[in-house]
């Protein structure tokens, strides 16, 4: 289950923008941020949910040789989450974090063995909003922010928690240093689709204000590779966002600034 959740978040997305999606949950992910019925009505401190959180702690402190048994009580942490109370996914949510404490020697190749964290990061974007703070928590920290791969995981996941309290923090991502994290931030506003009007305003004058400065940089120096390289990472999942909180089919950034001028004091929502 994590293994191919892993695979579509850590594939940067440069697919063609799409009209605005309506949520759709078809499938035991999607119903795990979503349940029927609320968790203060669901049963708490299940003695199954400890267990689950005493065998990863075990997995997790064996220094690597059994990463492949913590993931797979990740797994079954995610099949118990809709079934929980608050107080259990709290306890689930606390820790999941607990894990990016655990320490891992890099790997031979000097890549960083990171599969435990990617596994990890993924299943905590499947329990939001609860996941929220811990996702925020560690996007930056010191103790990954050099996994850039890790990094673009946790930011796609704080997006699929469609926490609206987190809005501030991925637009403050829009202006990181990394073009993978630029891109992983706009990606993960794109979730934010169904927030209220003024909300997903806010967060599309953001991008549109990163997307025109990137292609700026790219125009007014053709030579410039940095700059090109840049605008290639981060202009396909602005403009897929952009596209997704208004509901207007732009490509061009010189387009998408006209409409916003023509639109920004508009109700999007509206009916034509």
């Amino acid at each position: 289950m994590i293994a191919s959740l892993l695979l579509t978040l850590t594939v940067p997305c440069l697919a063609p923008p799409v009209a605005r999606p309506t949520p759709s949950p078809g499938t035991v992910f999607a119903r795990a941020q979503d349940p029927d019925p609320e968790p203060e009505e669901l049963p708490d401190k299940r003695p199954e949910v400890k267990e689950l959180i005493d065998g990863l702690k075990e997995h997790v402190g064996k220094r690597g040789d059994e990463d492949e048994q913590a993931i797979a009580m990740i797994d079954r942490m995610l099949a118990e989450y809709p079934k929980s109370g608050v107080k259990d996914r709290a306890a689930m949510c606390k820790a999941l974090s607990k894990v990016f404490e655990a320490r891992r020697k890099d790997l031979e190749s000097g890549l960083p063995d990171n599969g435990l964290y990617l596994a990890t990061g993924t299943a905590l974007g499947l329990m939001g909003p609860e996941s929220a703070a811990v996702l925020t928590k560690w996007i930056g920290h010191k103790k990954h922010r050099k996994d850039l791969a890790l990094q673009r995981v946790l930011v796609l996941s704080l997006g699929k928690t469609r926490d609206e309290k987190s809005l501030r923090v991925l637009i403050g991502l829009l202006q990181d240093k990394d073009a993978i994290i630029v891109g992983a931030a706009a990606e993960a506003l794109g979730q934010h689709s169904s927030k209220p009007l003024k909300l997903r305003k806010d967060a599309f004058e953001s991008m549109l204000k990163v997307l025109m400065s990137a292609k700026g940089a790219v125009d007014s120096d053709l030579n410039d590779t940095v700059a090109r390289e840049r605008y290639d990472v981060i202009a396909a999942p602005l403009i897929t966002s952009m596209q997704a909180l208004s509901g207007h089919d732009e490509r061009k950034p010189d387009g998408w600034q006209r409409w916003w001028n023509k639109n920004k004091k508009k109700d999007w929502d509206e009916e034509d």
